[in-house]
């Protein structure tokens, strides 16, 4: 199984052949070396018979293949149909992991306190097993039913990263398209001496276009809903838009109101409570009272009460 380090190293070797068309191989052993420097100095000596091991490696799990011109350089010669499906996961990879306790870049980067979720020892199975094919199966915590813990068998199609979290999308049992949470996923079996028919007539975009965060369910009809903000956060959302259906109906002093078309999804709702403070639901009428009836649950465990300390005994 790839380690953390040599996922890194493949990523950085795509990251640049995907921009250079050609390049020698005493540039591309120093790019990999000197970007291997900025994380820490433990693998900071790549050899050219490593190179040729990662190459291999990069063929067998993403379907990139890498060839070397010797007038030119090495340049990506073959993808595999499979690649772009997941291209920006790799090419990310590095983003993922350069800020780490041991980085020099911290002290030029401030990053989020928390840590991404996605568990790095899953990506090289679950990206292999994408690739070639092959079913899954694992153990999953339902986090929503008391930590329950069930098996599951699962036709893997995509990794897809939403809020900080990593997602796992494929075709359960049942025959239809779920999704799975990376950092519920434990006990990982790859059944390699089988391989599914991968459809290949999803339309990727299409799953996600009409929702906000991860794709939830398709049978959701996709609404109308028109919001209004007030001045301060109507700035901030017209300058990092909900979603690309966001539309500005109108703007004033006292605030602005947009519209959008989308599935209304609980990541969608989480993202409305973030902003309640001055956020009106003017339509959808269900997600108004929605809102209401979650905000007024909120206000009722939130009243302010005296402690019982306080409490007068009489």
């Amino acid at each position: 199984m790839a380690k953390i380090s040599q996922i890194r190293r493949l990523a950085i070797l795509i990251n640049k052949l995907s921009v250079v068309q050609y390049v020698p191989t005493d540039e591309l052993i120093s790019h990999v070396e000197n970007t291997l420097a900025l994380y820490d100095n433990q693998d900071a000596n790549y050899s050219q018979r490593t190179m040729q091991r990662d190459f291999a490696l990069i063929d067998e799990m993403f379907g990139i293949v890498i060839r070397n011109d010797k007038s030119r350089g090495y340049y990506i010669a073959a993808l595999d149909e499979m690649t772009d499906n997941y291209k920006d996961l790799l090419l990310n990879f590095e983003l993922l992991s350069s800020i780490n306790a041991d980085s020099v870049l911290q002290k030029y980067v401030l990053a989020e306190h928390r840590q991404n979720t996605i568990r790095h020892e899953l990506i090289a199975p679950l990206l292999k097993a994408i690739r070639k094919r092959n079913p899954i199966e694992f153990d999953y915590t339902l986090v929503r039913h008391n930590g329950e813990i069930i098996h599951k068998q699962l036709l893997p199609h995509f990794l897809k990263e939403s809020q900080h979290r990593w997602y796992l999308i494929g075709y359960d049992t049942d025959g239809k398209l779920k999704t799975f949470g990376v950092d519920r996923i434990s006990t990982i079996n790859v059944l390699e001496g089988t391989q599914f028919h991968r459809n290949e007539l999803i339309d990727i975009p299409a799953l996600f276009r009409e929702s906000y965060g991860i794709w939830n369910n398709p049978e959701d009809p996709i609404e109308d809903i028109i919001l209004k903000y007030d001045s301060v956060d109507g700035a901030f959302v017209k300058t990092l838009p909900l979603h690309h259906s966001q539309q500005i109906l109108s703007e004033t002093s006292c605030g602005v109101t947009i519209k959008l078309r989308l599935r209304i999804t609980n990541d969608f709702v989480m993202e409305l409570l973030s902003r309640s403070r001055s956020v009106e639901v003017i339509a959808p009428l269900s997600l108004r009272t929605r809102i209401y009836a979650t905000l007024q649950q909120a206000a009722n465990r939130n009243k302010p009460s005296k402690p019982k300390s306080e409490e007068r005994i009489d």
